[in-house]
């Protein structure tokens, strides 16, 4: 029982630093401020592997690691990406949860992707006048014409590349634990 734990808090953490590469390499500038990075895929793929709480708990621990190292908008920054993040992969996983195997990881997948969609619209309505330092009106007035189309790009784009990895990566963490 302990090594198959020590296995899984390794695999993990493994993942962790993974998603926190794909964040500090991955990051492409797409609207005002609003840049992607395709960390959300692997915290999606540890959710479907270790279930949602895996998804939880890397979403925060990445998130509070980019909020010091990559960040410019600090504490806000780092709750919004653990809102993105968790709105997605947590989203995945339980519905993968529910109906294992490819079609439920692609089901999970486009849950995980119109949550993150509409959750950021209110999350970014609510915040981002914070870290803008603008009026809220200034933020309705983008909420159609900027972070809808980012979030819609941004969601597609993870759940792509997060259903390309899932058998690979599956079959790979499968070889890993039987040796």
């Amino acid at each position: 029982m302990m090594k198959g734990n020590t296995r899984k808090l390794t695999t993990i953490g493994m993942l962790c630093a993974l998603a926190y590469g794909a964040a500090a390499v991955g990051r492409v500038p797409l609207v005002l401020f609003l840049k992607y990075d395709p960390k959300d895929s692997v915290i999606a793929i540890s959710g479907l592997l270790f279930g949602p709480l895996a998804s939880f708990w890397m979403a925060g621990v990445v998130s509070l690691i980019e909020m010091f190292t990559l960040s410019e908008t600090g504490i806000l920054g780092f709750f919004m990406n653990v809102i993105s993040s968790c709105s997605f992969a947590c989203t995945t996983a339980l519905v993968h949860q529910k109906k294992r195997g490819f079609c439920g990881a692609a089901a999970g997948l486009l849950c995980g992707w119109g949550c993150m969609v509409s959750a950021m619209m209110l999350w970014n309505w609510l915040l981002t006048p914070l870290y803008m330092g603008v009026p809220r009106e200034e933020v309705v007035k983008l909420l159609l014409p900027a972070f809808l189309p980012f979030n819609f790009i941004k969601g597609g784009l993870n759940a792509a590349i997060t259903i390309l990895l899932y058998k690979p990566a599956l079959s790979a963490l499968g070889r890993a634990a039987q040796n």
